[in-house]
Protein backbone atom coordinates (compact mmCIF):
# COMPACT_ATOMS: atom_id res chain seq x y z
CA UNK A 1 0.00 0.00 0.00
CA UNK A 2 1.30 3.45 -0.79
CA UNK A 3 2.13 5.46 2.02
CA UNK A 4 1.55 9.60 1.85
CA UNK A 5 1.70 12.17 3.80
CA UNK A 6 -0.61 15.27 3.14
CA UNK A 7 -0.43 18.97 3.55
CA UNK A 8 -3.42 21.39 4.80
CA UNK A 9 -3.75 24.69 4.09
CA UNK A 10 -0.30 25.96 3.18
CA UNK A 11 -0.14 28.25 0.60
CA UNK A 12 0.99 26.22 -2.86
CA UNK A 13 0.15 28.62 -5.16
CA UNK A 14 3.85 29.89 -6.00
CA UNK A 15 5.27 26.50 -6.94
CA UNK A 16 9.16 26.18 -7.61
CA UNK A 17 10.50 23.28 -9.64
CA UNK A 18 12.84 22.50 -7.22
CA UNK A 19 10.21 22.23 -4.17
CA UNK A 20 10.24 18.42 -4.69
CA UNK A 21 13.82 18.00 -3.42
CA UNK A 22 13.43 19.71 -0.22
CA UNK A 23 13.31 18.05 3.04
CA UNK A 24 9.88 17.56 4.49
CA UNK A 25 9.77 17.73 8.12
CA UNK A 26 7.03 15.74 10.13
CA UNK A 27 6.22 15.35 13.84
CA UNK A 28 7.05 11.86 15.30
CA UNK A 29 5.42 9.39 17.64
CA UNK A 30 7.29 10.74 20.34
CA UNK A 31 6.83 14.87 19.82
CA UNK A 32 10.75 14.81 17.96
CA UNK A 33 10.63 16.21 14.63
CA UNK A 34 12.33 13.53 11.94
CA UNK A 35 13.52 14.42 8.88
CA UNK A 36 12.10 12.68 5.60
CA UNK A 37 14.27 13.07 2.29
CA UNK A 38 11.84 13.34 -0.20
CA UNK A 39 13.81 12.54 -3.31
CA UNK A 40 12.21 8.86 -2.19
CA UNK A 41 8.58 10.25 -2.96
CA UNK A 42 6.39 11.84 -5.61
CA UNK A 43 4.62 14.90 -4.81
CA UNK A 44 1.00 14.95 -6.05
CA UNK A 45 -0.54 18.87 -6.66
CA UNK A 46 -4.34 19.70 -6.11
CA UNK A 47 -5.70 23.30 -7.26
CA UNK A 48 -9.35 24.56 -7.51
CA UNK A 49 -12.31 22.78 -7.10
CA UNK A 50 -9.60 19.51 -7.03
CA UNK A 51 -8.04 21.11 -4.21
CA UNK A 52 -11.51 22.00 -2.24
CA UNK A 53 -12.93 18.07 -3.05
CA UNK A 54 -9.38 16.46 -1.48
CA UNK A 55 -9.09 18.35 1.21
CA UNK A 56 -5.83 18.98 1.23
CA UNK A 57 -3.20 21.31 -1.74
CA UNK A 58 -1.00 18.08 -1.47
CA UNK A 59 0.34 14.26 -0.70
CA UNK A 60 3.69 13.03 -1.28
CA UNK A 61 3.37 9.07 -2.62
CA UNK A 62 6.17 6.76 -2.08
CA UNK A 63 8.25 6.04 -5.50
CA UNK A 64 8.32 2.76 -6.78
CA UNK A 65 9.98 1.70 -9.86
CA UNK A 66 7.88 1.56 -13.23
CA UNK A 67 5.14 3.18 -11.78
CA UNK A 68 3.22 5.48 -14.02
CA UNK A 69 1.53 9.04 -13.73
CA UNK A 70 -2.13 7.27 -13.70
CA UNK A 71 -0.26 4.85 -10.87
CA UNK A 72 0.77 7.88 -8.96
CA UNK A 73 -2.65 9.65 -9.20
CA UNK A 74 -4.35 6.77 -8.36
CA UNK A 75 -2.57 6.50 -5.66
CA UNK A 76 -3.21 9.78 -4.16
CA UNK A 77 -6.49 9.98 -4.78
CA UNK A 78 -6.58 7.12 -1.90
CA UNK A 79 -4.45 8.84 0.28
CA UNK A 80 -6.17 12.29 0.34
CA UNK A 81 -8.72 12.78 2.90
CA UNK A 82 -11.64 12.57 0.38
CA UNK A 83 -11.40 11.28 -3.03
CA UNK A 84 -11.20 14.88 -5.50
CA UNK A 85 -12.67 12.62 -7.94
CA UNK A 86 -10.92 13.96 -10.65
CA UNK A 87 -12.58 12.95 -13.64
CA UNK A 88 -11.77 12.45 -17.69
CA UNK A 89 -11.44 16.25 -18.43
CA UNK A 90 -8.30 16.78 -15.78
CA UNK A 91 -4.89 17.17 -17.46
CA UNK A 92 -2.04 16.06 -16.28
CA UNK A 93 1.65 17.98 -15.87
CA UNK A 94 4.80 16.42 -14.92
CA UNK A 95 7.52 19.12 -13.66
CA UNK A 96 5.68 21.97 -15.17
CA UNK A 97 4.95 20.14 -18.73
CA UNK A 98 2.04 18.64 -19.86
CA UNK A 99 1.68 14.69 -20.43
CA UNK A 100 -0.66 11.36 -20.49
CA UNK A 101 -1.18 9.35 -18.02
CA UNK A 102 1.28 6.51 -19.13
CA UNK A 103 4.31 8.84 -18.57
CA UNK A 104 7.08 6.88 -16.14
CA UNK A 105 7.71 8.90 -13.41
CA UNK A 106 10.61 8.96 -11.01
CA UNK A 107 11.68 9.98 -7.70
CA UNK A 108 11.44 13.30 -6.57
CA UNK A 109 8.82 14.06 -9.06
CA UNK A 110 6.04 16.72 -8.72
CA UNK A 111 2.51 15.69 -10.91
CA UNK A 112 -0.10 18.46 -11.10
CA UNK A 113 -3.42 17.57 -11.52
CA UNK A 114 -4.74 20.61 -13.57
CA UNK A 115 -8.82 20.50 -14.11
CA UNK A 116 -10.15 22.03 -16.81
CA UNK A 117 -8.97 25.91 -16.88
CA UNK A 118 -10.68 29.42 -16.87
CA UNK A 119 -9.68 31.65 -18.55
CA UNK A 120 2.49 35.12 -6.18
CA UNK A 121 4.34 36.18 -8.52
CA UNK A 122 7.41 35.35 -10.82
CA UNK A 123 7.38 37.04 -14.45
CA UNK A 124 8.97 37.02 -17.73
CA UNK A 125 11.09 40.51 -19.03
CA UNK A 126 12.62 40.27 -21.74
CA UNK A 127 13.17 43.56 -24.41
CA UNK A 128 10.12 42.25 -26.52
CA UNK A 129 7.99 40.40 -23.93
CA UNK A 130 6.48 41.20 -20.26
CA UNK A 131 4.42 38.18 -18.59
CA UNK A 132 3.56 38.05 -14.93
CA UNK A 133 0.91 36.86 -12.64
CA UNK A 134 0.18 38.84 -9.90
CA UNK A 135 -2.23 39.09 -6.59
CA UNK A 136 -1.74 42.75 -6.81
CA UNK A 137 -4.41 45.09 -9.03
CA UNK A 138 -3.65 45.28 -12.25
CA UNK A 139 -2.66 48.72 -13.92
CA UNK A 140 -2.70 48.29 -17.56
CA UNK A 141 -1.09 51.97 -18.27
CA UNK A 142 2.38 50.40 -17.96
CA UNK A 143 1.75 47.54 -20.03
CA UNK A 144 0.76 49.38 -22.91
CA UNK A 145 3.50 52.05 -22.19
CA UNK A 146 5.82 49.20 -22.96
CA UNK A 147 4.41 48.06 -26.29
CA UNK A 148 3.98 51.66 -27.53
CA UNK A 149 7.38 52.28 -30.12
CA UNK A 150 7.93 54.40 -32.69
CA UNK A 151 8.39 51.70 -35.24
CA UNK A 152 4.87 50.22 -34.71
CA UNK A 153 1.51 52.08 -36.11
CA UNK A 154 -0.82 49.97 -33.51
CA UNK A 155 -1.05 49.37 -30.16
CA UNK A 156 -4.54 46.93 -28.79
CA UNK A 157 -4.50 46.90 -25.11
CA UNK A 158 -7.81 44.29 -23.73
CA UNK A 159 -8.72 44.46 -20.44
CA UNK A 160 -10.58 41.13 -18.90
CA UNK A 161 -13.03 42.98 -16.14
CA UNK A 162 -15.17 41.36 -13.58
CA UNK A 163 -18.84 41.96 -14.46
CA UNK A 164 -21.76 41.50 -11.83
CA UNK A 165 -23.92 39.17 -13.88
CA UNK A 166 -22.93 35.99 -15.29
CA UNK A 167 -25.98 33.37 -16.38
CA UNK A 168 -28.64 34.75 -14.79
CA UNK A 169 -26.60 35.06 -11.51
CA UNK A 170 -25.70 38.14 -9.43
CA UNK A 171 -21.37 37.66 -8.99
CA UNK A 172 -20.35 39.39 -5.44
CA UNK A 173 -16.68 38.60 -6.57
CA UNK A 174 -14.30 36.56 -8.75
CA UNK A 175 -11.17 34.40 -7.38
CA UNK A 176 -8.20 33.56 -9.50
CA UNK A 177 -6.05 30.67 -8.81
CA UNK A 178 -2.51 30.37 -10.64
CA UNK A 179 -0.12 26.62 -11.16
CA UNK A 180 3.15 28.67 -11.23
CA UNK A 181 5.69 29.36 -13.10
CA UNK A 182 4.23 26.32 -15.22
CA UNK A 183 1.19 29.05 -15.94
CA UNK A 184 3.91 32.08 -17.16
CA UNK A 185 5.68 29.47 -19.12
CA UNK A 186 2.72 28.66 -20.75
CA UNK A 187 2.11 31.68 -21.77
CA UNK A 188 5.10 32.54 -23.35
CA UNK A 189 4.50 29.50 -25.27
CA UNK A 190 1.49 31.45 -26.50
CA UNK A 191 3.12 34.60 -26.89
CA UNK A 192 5.55 32.29 -29.33
CA UNK A 193 2.66 31.26 -31.07
CA UNK A 194 1.39 34.63 -32.05
CA UNK A 195 4.93 35.36 -32.82
CA UNK A 196 4.97 32.82 -35.97
CA UNK A 197 1.54 33.66 -37.48
CA UNK A 198 1.41 37.47 -36.91
CA UNK A 199 4.34 39.86 -37.41
CA UNK A 200 4.24 41.34 -33.96
CA UNK A 201 6.08 44.08 -31.97
CA UNK A 202 6.71 44.00 -28.43
CA UNK A 203 3.91 42.38 -25.96
CA UNK A 204 3.15 42.70 -22.90
CA UNK A 205 0.49 39.87 -20.82
CA UNK A 206 -0.31 40.55 -16.78
CA UNK A 207 -3.15 38.17 -15.41
CA UNK A 208 -4.44 38.79 -11.23
CA UNK A 209 -4.54 36.11 -9.04
CA UNK A 210 -6.92 35.94 -5.53
CA UNK A 211 -9.76 37.98 -5.10
CA UNK A 212 -11.25 40.07 -7.84
CA UNK A 213 -14.00 42.73 -7.15
CA UNK A 214 -16.58 43.64 -9.46
CA UNK A 215 -15.25 46.09 -12.15
CA UNK A 216 -11.72 45.11 -11.18
CA UNK A 217 -9.29 43.87 -14.27
CA UNK A 218 -8.18 40.09 -14.66
CA UNK A 219 -6.30 40.52 -17.33
CA UNK A 220 -4.39 42.90 -19.11
CA UNK A 221 -3.39 41.67 -22.94
CA UNK A 222 -1.28 44.68 -24.68
CA UNK A 223 0.13 44.10 -28.11
CA UNK A 224 2.16 46.34 -30.57
CA UNK A 225 2.28 45.96 -34.45
CA UNK A 226 2.84 47.78 -37.61
CA UNK A 227 -0.32 47.41 -38.77
CA UNK A 228 -3.75 47.09 -36.77
CA UNK A 229 -5.52 43.76 -37.78
CA UNK A 230 -2.16 41.64 -36.93
CA UNK A 231 -2.70 43.56 -33.29
CA UNK A 232 -6.07 42.88 -33.10
CA UNK A 233 -6.48 39.11 -33.89
CA UNK A 234 -3.25 38.40 -32.06
CA UNK A 235 -5.04 39.82 -29.15
CA UNK A 236 -7.60 37.58 -29.64
CA UNK A 237 -6.38 34.28 -30.31
CA UNK A 238 -4.22 34.64 -26.94
CA UNK A 239 -7.28 34.93 -25.00
CA UNK A 240 -8.74 31.79 -26.83
CA UNK A 241 -5.45 29.65 -26.03
CA UNK A 242 -5.28 30.92 -22.54
CA UNK A 243 -8.59 28.82 -21.62
CA UNK A 244 -7.34 26.08 -23.30
CA UNK A 245 -3.50 25.59 -22.16
CA UNK A 246 -2.44 27.77 -19.03
CA UNK A 247 -3.34 26.45 -15.51
CA UNK A 248 -5.28 29.46 -14.02
CA UNK A 249 -9.04 28.84 -12.62
CA UNK A 250 -11.39 30.94 -11.92
CA UNK A 251 -14.25 30.78 -9.18
CA UNK A 252 -17.05 32.94 -9.28
CA UNK A 253 -19.13 33.78 -5.72
CA UNK A 254 -22.63 34.99 -6.24
CA UNK A 255 -25.71 35.54 -4.25
CA UNK A 256 -26.27 32.23 -2.78
CA UNK A 257 -23.30 29.94 -3.59
CA UNK A 258 -20.14 29.06 -5.38
CA UNK A 259 -18.54 27.79 -8.48
CA UNK A 260 -15.53 27.35 -10.44
CA UNK A 261 -16.09 28.30 -13.75
CA UNK A 262 -13.47 26.54 -16.55
CA UNK A 263 -13.13 25.68 -20.10
CA UNK A 264 -13.17 22.27 -20.80
CA UNK A 265 -9.96 21.86 -23.36
CA UNK A 266 -10.70 21.57 -26.60
CA UNK A 267 -14.22 22.03 -26.68
CA UNK A 268 -14.34 26.01 -26.16
CA UNK A 269 -17.53 24.82 -24.31
CA UNK A 270 -17.96 26.27 -20.44
CA UNK A 271 -17.69 23.62 -18.07
CA UNK A 272 -18.57 24.06 -13.88
CA UNK A 273 -16.60 22.16 -11.13
CA UNK A 274 -18.15 22.46 -8.29
CA UNK A 275 -17.76 20.15 -4.55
Amino acid sequence: MAKATTSGESDFTRVDWYESTLIHIEPSSTNKLILLNNNKKIRILFFAALHERAGTRNVSIDAVEGMTVDDVVHAACKATPSDPKPGRNVMLALNGEYVQGDHLVNAGDEIALIPPVSGGSGDINTATDWIFISPDELDPAPLTEFVTTEVDGAVVTFLGVTRDQNEGRTVAYLEYEAYQPMAENKIAEIVDEMRTKWELGKIAIAHRTGKVDIGETSMVVAVGSVHRRPAFESALYFVDRLKEIVPIWKKELFEGGEVWIGETPGSGNPSELSG
